[in-house]
């Protein structure tokens, strides 16, 4: 027995065995230093350094209500159902609501008008040979429906 394993009682450790490389060995492999790590902790092929990538950020005001006002909904009007976008169905319901009497509805609604109609450029005026054409047109439209009030 060994002097080691007298003394504390446990075997003795083995020599490990360093090898180190020879200088040509070490210009053949990759060049380790400021951005450049050893080969075996770079990224694979296919492998992103940055998996879950960069955060999506807030939505600002605008794309919020852009993305609520104009997603499209199921809507049932007079039995029918149809899709329309919920901007479209909150005007279809202050139109109903302006009808049923709410002047507050009706006002708004007016407001909006006047806002989009100021925005658009003004139509030019229609010549004297449109406008007696359409005065011909409305003129027989509205002696047609009277003669339909008086026999209905």
């Amino acid at each position: 027995m060994s002097k080691d394993k007298q003394r504390n009682g446990t075997k003795p450790k083995p020599k490990i065995k360093r090898l180190r490389l020879s200088s040509r060995e070490e210009s053949v492999s990759d060049p380790v230093g400021y951005g450049r790590p050893p080969r075996a902790h770079q990224f694979k092929p296919g492998q992103s350094g940055n998996p879950k990538g960069r955060p999506k950020g807030k939505k600002n005001e605008a794309t919020m209500l852009d993305e609520l006002l104009f997603q499209r909904i199921p809507v049932r009007q007079g039995g029918r159902d149809l899709r329309m976008t919920v901007l479209e169905a909150i005007f279809r319901r202050l139109a109903e609501d302006a009808l049923k009497g709410n002047i507050k509805a009706a006002g708004f609604l007016f407001n909006r008008l006047s806002s989009i109609s100021s925005d658009q450029p003004q139509q030019t005026e229609l010549m004297d040979d449109d406008q007696a054409v359409l005065k011909a047109y409305l003129n027989e439209y509205l002696s047609k429906t009277e003669k339909d009030a008086k026999r209905g």
